[in-house]
């Protein structure tokens, strides 16, 4: 089940809200809030499994695996099956065995699952690569089985794992409480494909939270517009992507290659962005806060700066969990360049079991390796403009690694893109692509990729503020939330008609 589709949005959803509405409502009304509130994280908890179930069937009981093997590591570390009160650890404690094999259980079973159910076929491929290479090919692995890959286990698996490594260090503390723990790990809204949320931010929450209309109406808007993103924009830019990536590298010329990755750049941006949009809508209706995730990256003035935009929960969890442990850059530079690329070729090996994502991770991994060298000062001198130009060509050429099926493939698509291509246009032209929906997207998409809406909202806002100051707030109830409610509604029902009408609805990265 996605949240891009008919049952989704007009059976699962509304029955889950108003469920989990009517179970919350005593803790809005102030009677026996603690229990009500257990009530309603155990009913999360149980429509969330359902969620995966619908997908997953019977690989449920990877994420149940990883959640209890989590939970008793957790106990383990804080000493949580003591009697008495479970309190943060001290940094600077001794460390017993106890805690050390409770975080060294928890880091070895989610890598196991992850590395077992992700990389088995990739291992594999190689393995029978590597023996053909050396003329055993009477030893290849020909009856190995192919597994398959669970949804959503890469930002599962590191979600809980970060769990177990706060205990450890200190950062928060381990908790009893099952269901707890385990609507935080399950919570449908970001199970599958993110943003990767951490116990610490949501930890209060659990307990504590409050549902208010105006939270709920914003979770509505959040959603929307997510919807949107994902349906009207992503999809559509979606369909030239696919085709042109499909052909043959002979047939590739400088134009098309050129609209096939700008297209591209749109589909992940708007798939994965809005993906994360209705995550984060659909926890606010539910009373949580989760972080933000982008904030539009295709606007980055550097590397640096676009990997601090995108994908902002992976990007901190490596951040956190693999380059501080590993000496950040406290150790000198060889050291730091050391660890940016050990930590961006396990960035692109997250993201998929393929050579063509590890060069992805190294070539971004160069790139800020490099602007540590100076390259980057020498940008900072260069005009905005060209220091925009100069990052989307970089991140631009990136996404041919990441979208190629093989590492030939990318080289031949570069190739083309630099004008160095083999194919003569006469078969394959910009006319066979740039249907009027695909140029009304990208333009939406170019547009919604810089902040420009969401500074004019500001400014709407702003301008509402003053007025209401002066006791004119009839004209933002008579005119400006009128409006807003239209646009949103017209991109509900344009993306519902969309989805009614059965056109491409892929989600990227539900395959990482």
């Amino acid at each position: 089940m996605v949240f891009s589709s008919i049952v989704f949005l007009f059976f699962y959803l509304p029955a889950v809200l108003l469920i989990y509405h009517l179970i919350f409502l005593p803790v809005t009304l102030g009677m026996n809030q603690m229990l009500f509130r257990r009530l309603s994280n155990l009913f999360l908890l149980m429509v969330s499994l359902f969620f995966y179930f619908w997908g997953e069937n019977f690989l449920l009981w990877i994420v149940i695996a990883s959640t209890m093997i989590d939970y008793i590591c957790g106990m383990l570390i804080s000493g949580g099956f003591k009697k008495g009160e479970i309190k943060p650890l001290e940094t600077n404690r001794k460390v017993t065995w106890l805690q050390r094999l409770g975080l060294v259980m928890s880091i070895t079973s989610n890598l196991a699952f992850l590395g077992f159910f992700k990389y088995f076929n990739f291992g594999v491929d190689n393995f029978n690569s590597a023996l053909s290479m050396i003329g055993l090919e009477n030893s290849l692995w020909l009856d190995a089985p192919q597994i398959i890959l669970p949804l959503g286990i890469s930002f599962y698996t590191f979600q809980s794992m970060s769990y177990t490594i706060d205990v450890f260090t200190g950062r928060v503390k381990a908790t009893r409480n099952l269901v707890d723990f385990a609507c935080y790990v399950t919570m449908f809204p970001q199970l599958v494909a993110g943003p990767i949320v951490r116990y610490r931010d949501v930890a209060e929450q659990l307990v504590s939270r409050r549902v208010s209309i105006p939270l709920f109406a914003s979770g509505v808007v959040r959603f929307v517009i997510g919807l949107g993103k994902k349906v009207l924009i992503a999809n559509t830019v979606a369909v030239a992507a696919d085709q042109i990536f499909a052909l043959p590298a002979g047939e590739l010329t400088l134009a098309v290659t050129w609209l096939g990755i700008v297209a591209y750049a749109l589909q992940i941006y708007f798939d994965f962005s809005g993906y994360s949009d209705m995550a984060i809508g659909l926890g606010r209706m539910f009373g949580f806060r989760y972080l933000e995730n982008f904030n539009f990256p295709y606007i980055a003035l550097s590397i640096q700066d676009f990997w601090r935009r995108w994908h902002i929960s992976l990007s901190s969890w490596f951040r956190d969990y693999v380059y501080i442990p590993l000496g950040g850059s406290r150790k000198g530079n060889l050291r730091t360049y050391f660890n940016l690329v050990t930590v961006f070729f396990l960035c692109g090996l997250w993201h998929g079991a393929s050579w063509s994502f590890v060069v992805w991770g190294l070539y971004h991994g160069a790139f800020l390796v490099a602007e540590r060298l100076g390259f980057g000062a020498w940008t900072r001198r260069l005009s905005l403009p060209l220091r925009h130009v100069y990052t989307l060509l970089v991140v631009l050429i990136g996404w041919v690694f990441f979208r190629a099926d093989t590492l030939s493939y990318a080289l031949s698509y570069i190739r083309s893109m630099a004008g160095f291509g083999e194919g003569s246009g006469l078969v394959h032209n910009l006319s066979s692509f740039a249907t009027p929906d695909l140029v009304i997207a990208l333009v939406a998409g170019i547009i919604g990729s810089a902040p420009i809406v969401a500074a004019t909202n500001m400014r709407i806002d702003a301008a509402c503020s003053k007025m209401a100051e002066r006791k004119q707030r009839w004209v933002d109830l008579a005119f400006v939330e009128p409006t807003k409610v239209l646009l949103l509604s017209v991109i509900m029902l344009l993306s519902v008609m969309s989805l009614a009408s059965g056109t491409y609805n892929p989600f990227i990265y539900f395959r990482f």
